[in-house]
């Protein structure tokens, strides 16, 4: 078995230790995958740049002979957004991105990251596989605003009732994204 790369974005205010990302990263880790779970500068008020400028470093030290699936969650998506706007060439073998948020409404601690690159041709450059996952009651995201992502024509998942896919909306452990990253062919949709 060929061992995995996996690189896991937090959003706005970090993830802590009780959100299911940190969770993964810990079950990745004990299925001996190489885990890059960096932590951003400012995370309560970041700036784009400084994001961006962190995350190319990671990527930098990310081994290429692995496949890598990057999971990111609220504004590490956005983050992931702007990132492979800048990149010509393929990054990640799979993509999963949790709970964008609306790329309509402007975060002001995260005034930076706006407007998002919304290109589905950046994300298929990029990445063999891209996965959308969507809330029916995203605080950040309503149903009517993740449409501008369902129009890139990228697949999507959309889990009923589940809030941001946070720590408040009881997402600690989450056994779905870890079946996600672990699956052998990237267009299984695990349900």
């Amino acid at each position: 078995m060929i061992k995995q790369s996996f690189l896991i974005l937090h959003g706005l205010g970090g993830s802590g230790l009780d959100h299911w990302q940190t969770w993964l990263a810990h079950e990745l880790q004990i299925r001996n995958g190489d885990v890059f779970y960096p932590a951003f500068s400012n995370f309560d008020s970041p700036n784009k740049q400084v994001w961006l400028e962190e995350l190319d470093t990671v990527m930098n030290t990310i081994p290429k002979n692995q496949p890598l699936t990057v999971i990111a969650h609220s504004l590490g998506c956005i983050l992931w957004l702007h990132y492979t706007a800048s990149q010509n060439r393929k990054l990640a073998n799979r993509v999963i991105l949790v709970a964008p948020p609306s790329p309509n409404i402007v975060l002001n601690a995260a005034i930076t990251f706006y407007p998002v690159p919304l290109s589905g041709t950046n994300l298929t450059r990029t990445a063999e596989d891209t996965l959308f996952v969507h809330s029916t009651n995203d605080p950040y995201c309503s149903m009517e605003d993740a449409k501008c992502f369902k129009k890139l024509g990228l697949p999507s998942m959309i889990f009923p009732q589940s809030g941001h896919i946070n720590t408040e909306s009881g997402h600690g452990k989450w056994p779905w994204i870890l079946q996600q990253c672990l699956a052998e062919d990237s267009q299984t949709v695990i349900i």
